[in-house]
């Protein structure tokens, strides 16, 4: 049985997600994703054109921007909006921990592919900016810098990916995710001033 186009480039996809995030980018050669997806080599440049080409198609097909590009969040109160997009942003990094780890790796090593991440990012963190910026003008949000406020944001929005890290801190308390985007959204929303979070 032959395996269709759709078939092998997902099976690569997958492969070299998982390589890109055990292994890093540099790590990890063409040889090594097509052997993990049960692949001919001559597919990563037939249909990615190279290395590079699988890297920017593993963060476009499975950074979840279309699913947050679903919600007009012109249309939401502040609160709820920052209440809804936390919430996902911390359900997406829980929900693939390993593309959450390659976006991580290449921010902080400030790599050739930053830019591939921050094409994505940048859409995300800016709706949460213009949320932000949207409370405080209607009086909803207190703060004095809408960058401090939006680090903030961010801190404790990806702050999550490091308990793995702490776990002796932790003792033996296991913590779902829905607690821990309910916990992070209160904390936020206290943090901007707004009373009954």
């Amino acid at each position: 049985m032959t395996q269709t186009e759709p078939d092998i480039k997902i099976r690569i996809l997958l492969a070299a997600k998982r390589l890109f995030a055990q292994q890093g980018y540099d790590g990890t050669s063409c040889r090594q994703v097509c052997e993990a997806a049960g692949a001919n080599i001559a597919l990563i440049s037939y249909h990615f054109g190279g290395k590079e080409g699988v890297y920017k198609a593993v963060v476009e097909h499975f950074f979840p921007i279309k699913e947050l590009k679903s919600v007009n969040f012109a249309d939401l109160d502040p609160i709820e909006g920052i209440r809804l997009l936390v919430s996902r942003i911390i359900q997406v990094t829980h929900r693939d921990r390993e593309l959450s780890f390659i976006i991580q790796q290449e921010m902080l090593l400030r790599s050739p592919r930053r830019q591939t991440v921050m094409n994505v990012l940048v859409e995300v963190w800016s709706q949460v900016r213009s949320l932000l910026l949207r409370g405080k003008e209607e009086g909803v949000f207190t703060f004095d810098s809408s960058t401090n406020a939006l680090v903030m944001v961010m801190g404790v929005a990806l702050s999550h990916k490091h308990m793995v890290n702490f776990e002796d801190v932790f003792a033996d308390e296991k913590i779902g995710v829905e607690s821990i985007a309910a916990e992070a959204v209160r904390f936020i929303l206290l943090g901007l001033g707004v009373k009954e979070a």
